[in-house]
């Protein structure tokens, strides 16, 4: 899926509060659990209902057992549209979930004491668990000295890339062997439109974000991408700056509403929650982040299902930084009453292999079986559809998963190298704290409410709107909550 479609899809904001299932009587080694006691866990997480939930989580909640017999695991899929807006709910009113999926706004909640401090719990009752994550990835999430969400251990660092459907390039033989850029995507963009109009070309929509970077410059949101302050991801600069006001950032949003107004980007793209699913013929080119374990083109060839493929242009470096360490993690409640069986939960689902590959490929015999059982090797049967399995990204460690016959021990070689390789990002575990600024934060978010889509969609001419913005900005208080930011990156940097 989609970054900015992750991220939109947890932005929601209160509405009708849910009930949650929370029982038992603490422990004495104040992790809030029930001791002796069954225990069932419920974990809250974005998607559907499977198809096959009962017979999934019969295999799931067996192997769970053979490790922690009075464990039981309860899944609630909330969907995706509906996932952030009750989620948030969840936080405001207090209840006491034990598990759920956090992305966005994961270190607000954290400061905002929503969640568990899983420190001490993680070491005592997942440490096989935390052992086995890349170290990255604890830098990233650690908020003021603390661990409050377990992450995936997936995609350390992701690149962004322009994907092409490869049912257009062929139909039309259009070549995008040359395309590392934004910019250099034009041509590919105009000769299809000019065959397809009735197609989005670059097919992007509300909560869509201009990339911050080129060939040469690479910048990383500190505060998310929903807040114009970035730092310099090669540590040659240390100021924190708006994107906005860079030559990086305008050049991009000046090409993407050249676009705009040629027509490639649709022209509700501003408004738009379409959602271009992937399997479908309904886009030529989109945005996709792409990392070590998708192996090149290979997971979302695997997502196009029927034999369709998609042509994979990285646009951007790879560096290991806070916002791919804090793309998928589940949390607890502050009031959970199972903290401890919690976590137990997390160490199974991200240590037993049947459990995890159950859950992310679906049950053996009827979404998949071994070619070579010997050596973990699979292939997908006629059963393996929508609503049969979890995406791997926000499940469990990826390093456990079976693959399917087509990545082979070179690509399972090379995504390691690549992960070593990678390059921390200047930025890499800082996490600014923004308590003494919530009022110009507030303010902020407001001013970007209003301005972010039209301009990083490409549909209003982008400097005079930023010359606007920015005015507002400053009106909001930006100077102020850069000052503190700077602080804070310069004092982290110093003791980095």
């Amino acid at each position: 899926m989609r970054k900015w479609q992750k991220g939109l899809a947890l932005a929601g904001t209160a509405a009708a509060a849910l009930a949650l299932v929370a029982c038992g009587k603490k422990s004495s080694d104040g992790s809030g659990s029930s001791s002796g006691s069954k225990v069932t866990v419920t974990m809250y997480r974005p998607g559907d209902v499977l198809d096959n939930d009962k017979a999934m989580m019969k295999i799931v909640n067996k192997e769970i057992q053979k490790q922690y017999p009075n464990v039981t695991l309860s899944i609630k899929p909330l969907s995706w549209g509906d996932y952030g807006q009750k989620f948030n709910v969840m936080l405001t009113s207090g209840d006491s979930f034990d598990l759920a999926f956090s992305s966005g706004s994961y270190v607000d909640n954290a400061q905002k004491g929503a969640f568990t401090d899983l420190t001490p719990l993680l070491k005592k009752y997942a440490k096989k668990a935390y052992d086995a994550i890349n170290p990255a990835y604890w830098k990233g999430v650690t908020v003021n000295g603390k661990i409050y969400g377990f992450p995936t251990n997936a995609n350390v660092y992701s690149q962004e890339t322009l994907t092409f459907n490869d049912t257009f390039l062929k139909k039309y033989n259009i070549d995008v062997s040359k395309v590392n850029t934004l910019q250099d995507a034009t041509p590919a963009l105009a000769a299809f439109h000019k065959a397809n109009p009735g197609v989005a070309a670059f097919a992007i929509g509300k909560g869509y974000h201009a990339p911050a970077f080129d060939a040469t410059h690479s910048y990383e949101y500190p505060l998310s991408n929903a807040y114009p302050f970035v730092i310099d991801q090669t540590g040659e600069s240390t100021k924190v700056v708006n994107p906005y006001s860079t030559a990086t950032l305008q050049k991009n949003l000046k090409t993407l509403h050249q676009w705009y107004q040629a027509g490639y980007i649709p022209k509700d793209a501003a408004t738009s929650s379409t959602a271009y699913n992937l399997p479908e013929d309904t886009w030529f080119a989109r945005v996709e982040t792409n990392g070590p374990f998708d192996y090149g083109a290979t997971a979302l060839n695997n997502a196009r299902t029927n034999g369709k493929t998609v042509t994979v242009r990285q646009i951007s470096k790879p560096y290991k930084s806070t916002s791919d360490a804090q793309m998928a993690m589940y949390v607890v409640s502050k009031s959970s009453k199972h903290k401890k069986e919690a976590v137990e939960v997390l160490n199974a689902i991200n240590t037993n292999k049947k459990i995890l590959n159950t859950m992310v490929w679906g049950i053996e015999g009827k979404q998949w079986e071994f070619t070579d059982k010997a050596n973990e090797k699979i292939k997908t049967l006629a059963g393996y559809k929508q609503k049969t399995y979890y995406g791997a990204w926000m499940t469990g460690n990826n390093k456990l998963l079976y693959t399917k016959d087509e990545v082979t021990d070179a690509m399972i070689k090379d995504r390691d190298a690549k992960i070593a390789a990678a390059k921390q990002s200047a930025g890499l575990g800082f996490v600014p704290d923004t308590t003494s600024v919530k009022t110009e934060m507030t303010n902020i978010s407001n001013v970007m409410s209003k301005y972010s889509d039209i301009i990083n969609t490409g549909t209003v001419e982008p400097i005079a709107a930023i010359k606007k913005m920015n005015a507002e900005l400053k009106g909001a208080g930006w100077d102020k909550v850069q000052a503190e930011i700077q602080k804070q990156y310069d004092e982290f940097r110093s003791n980095n």
